[in-house]
């Protein structure tokens, strides 16, 4: 089979399919990305850059996510005709929808069957953008008129593409109807090998050593970001540590916005919260991003794990946590509510009132045989629902039936 894989940020939500596909013997796997990651190589899998033209064009406010939709999709309209005048002709395209690098796609191969892993879809009177108001740190909601925009190339991907996936119900439930009964949900799948437990662990990380320590309360995201309620969780554990004085915090990420947008002032949110609380900041660890490993080793050594989420999509560190056996406190929102279930998997609270998670992550740390009920039933959750090992065989046989051209699956 010969495969076109497509994602800005090589190689980003595909890398296991990209894996599979690429030990395959008879297929032919190319994967075009703006993001060549040359540190990083797939066997069996070819990389193909395509390049946006970042000239200066003046453009509405509005209308910034189309041109940069425009951008991507002629770039990769370009590298199309380049890899079909050099013999590439795929039997299946599979691209990460929304960025624009589908637009133009079926200009360049109409016969070809498109399959698109839709993500997200931008209501702005919906579940994410208005859900936490008024705001813990000050932000402020992106114009709903930006969001409408945003949904210009996903609508026209909605429209192409023979076959959809959608990784939850719940994010799935968030695109039109009408176009619903082309999106499967199938989630990417956790590697349940590599995230697994270790009794016993103590936490030592690059130029962190906290294996003294007994009480560890951990926190992990790509940025730190109301979306994924780093301000919530910074007053909560402002509580926590008042209450707990043998109490560690661990944060774990980068000080950006990866969702959502930046705060009004220009500040991160770190810098915004530090200013505002009063911590023990021998206590409170930031970490910066880790390497995968020592992620992980994190995750086996905390005695919390605190997964906080707007209703939006539900992160793969929420996941990786549960394969880990982590006990769990985590925001009782709907994408964490279909993942985990209160007082089996996790201990849900409120993802608006810090008080509440404060008090829910005392609550496990005093309560051993509860912390140990939730970090078994994460484990099999983990195990039974998101292992790796189970979900890459549907996600190749949807990718082949779609190559086919065989029924839409949408349920």
């Amino acid at each position: 089979m010969r495969v076109l894989l497509i994602h800005p940020n090589f190689p980003a939500q595909l890398r296991h399919v990209a894996r599979a596909l690429g030990a395959g013997k008879d297929n032919v796997v190319v994967f075009a990305t703006r993001n060549p990651r040359h540190e990083w190589a797939i066997p069996g899998v070819s990389k193909a850059l395509y390049v946006t033209d970042d000239g200066e064009f003046k453009v509405h406010r509005l209308a910034e996510p189309v041109q940069d939709a425009v951008l991507q999709g002629e770039a990769m309209y370009r590298l199309g005709h380049r890899l079909r005048s050099a013999g590439f002709t795929p039997d299946v395209i599979y691209a990460n929808s929304g960025w624009g690098s589908t637009l133009y796609l079926k200009d360049v191969w109409p016969d070809v069957p498109l399959m698109c892993y839709f993500e997200w879809f931008y209501d702005p009177q919906g579940s994410d953008a208005l859900y936490d108001v008024p705001p813990v740190a000050g932000d402020a909601a992106p114009p709903p008129k930006l969001l409408r925009t945003r949904n210009a190339a996903i609508f026209n991907d909605l429209w192409n593409c023979e076959q959809g996936l959608s990784p939850t119900h719940w994010q799935k439930s968030q695109f039109p109807a009408e176009y619903q009964g082309k999106i499967a949900v199938l989630h990417d799948g956790v590697d349940t090998t590599f995230f697994s437990p270790v009794e016993g662990a103590r936490m030592r990380l690059p130029k962190l050593d906290l294996s003294g320590v007994d009480e560890i309360v951990t926190f992990a995201g790509r940025g730190m970001e109301p979306y994924r309620g780093f301000p919530q969780f910074m007053v909560a554990i402002e509580k926590v540590l008042r209450e707990r004085p043998q109490a560690h915090a661990v944060i774990v990420g980068a000080d950006r916005v990866c969702y959502g947008s930046p705060h009004p002032s220009g500040r991160g949110y770190k810098d915004i919260m530090l200013e505002r609380l009063d911590l023990p900041m021998e206590r409170v660890h930031f970490t910066g991003a880790l390497p995968y490993g020592a992620y992980r080793d994190m995750l086996r050594a905390s005695s919390v794990h605190v997964y906080l989420t707007r209703p939006f999509v539900l992160s793969w560190s929420s996941i990786e946590s549960m394969a880990c056996g982590c006990c769990i406190v985590g925001s009782d929102t709907e994408p964490v509510r279909e993942a985990m279930t209160n007082g089996h998997s996790a201990l849900l609270v409120d993802f608006r009132d810090p008080s509440a998670i404060a008090e829910g992550i005392v609550r496990v740390l005093e309560d051993r045989e509860l912390a140990a009920r939730l970090r078994k039933g994460a484990r099999e959750v983990a195990l039974e629902r998101y292992s790796l090992e189970r979900l890459l065989p549907r996600h190749l046989e949807l990718i082949a039936n779609t190559a086919r051209r065989g029924p839409v699956v949408g349920r």
